[in-house]
């Protein structure tokens, strides 16, 4: 039995499906499925339809994701440096880049498949990560659920990293046994494929257990975020009787 999230994103207000990261022997739990093309974003209106993406050795996709979620190296990593500090201008030199790309090693798959769609309650032992898609509003209401638990001001359960935008999925997380997350969609490469008010928010499995399990005590119940949602819907009104 999977974590129940349906509370927490009633409340948020998040429509949009919630994302897995899957690391998994078969396939056929995750149907229906579509081969990576390209960029692993450009996926998202699949996944609004409910469609998962997968990547393997012989369909990953862009090189990003083959060597962050594969581990496919398809060009050397020092003309792939050369490739993202000059012709793209990532970082200042492509040693710099160089030295980021080898202090952060890739994903190493467990099994043969990398599924990324909508949460399957029933394939939870695969799951490593997962990703919420959402409005600054909704972010500042996660990351308030993120740091519940945290009493530590030398503890940040929430990081944000330059990386790839799959890479923000699970690589830049040094370790997915601790709760974590990360403020993905932020490299502009794949934002083009994303609404421009939306941003990604990954937790590890342990973070999303504690989300989904916050309770009636919390921020979730009380006048701040209530009157946040008050306000909002109260511009939005206003703004649809705006002559045109």
């Amino acid at each position: 039995m999977g974590f129940d999230a349906s509370r927490l994103l009633d409340i948020a207000g998040i429509t949009t499906p919630v994302l897995g990261f899957y690391d998994a022997p078969v396939t056929l739990p995750f149907a229906p499925l579509i081969k990576a093309r390209s960029c692993v974003f450009s996926s998202y209106r699949n996944w609004l339809k409910g469609h998962s993406v997968l990547l393997g050795k012989d369909n990953y996709g862009c090189n990003g994701a083959g060597y962050w979620l594969c581990g496919i190296e398809s060009i050397p990593q020092k003309e792939y440096a050369d490739y993202l500090a000059i012709t793209q201008g990532f970082k200042s030199s492509p040693s710099v880049m160089n030295r980021w790309m080898e202090k952060r090693a890739p994903y190493r798959k467990e099994n043969s498949n990398i599924i990324i769609g909508p949460l399957k309650n029933d394939q939870q032992q695969y799951l490593k990560t997962v990703t919420f898609f959402v409005n600054p509003d909704q972010l500042g209401f996660l990351l308030t659920g993120c740091e519940y638990h945290n009493s530590d001001v030398d503890t940040h359960p929430v990081i944000s990293s330059f990386g790839s935008g799959c890479g923000q999925l699970i690589t830049m997380f040094e370790n997915l046994d601790v709760p974590k997350a990360i403020i993905g969609a932020t490299d502009i490469s794949m934002r083009k494929y994303l609404p421009p008010e939306i941003l990604a928010l990954t937790v590890t499995k342990p973070m999303f257990e504690q989300l989904c399990a916050l309770g009636e005590d919390s921020f979730l119940y009380k006048p701040y975020w209530r009157g946040l949602k008050e306000v909002r819907s109260k511009t939005k009104n206003e703004e649809q009787v705006l002559p045109g």
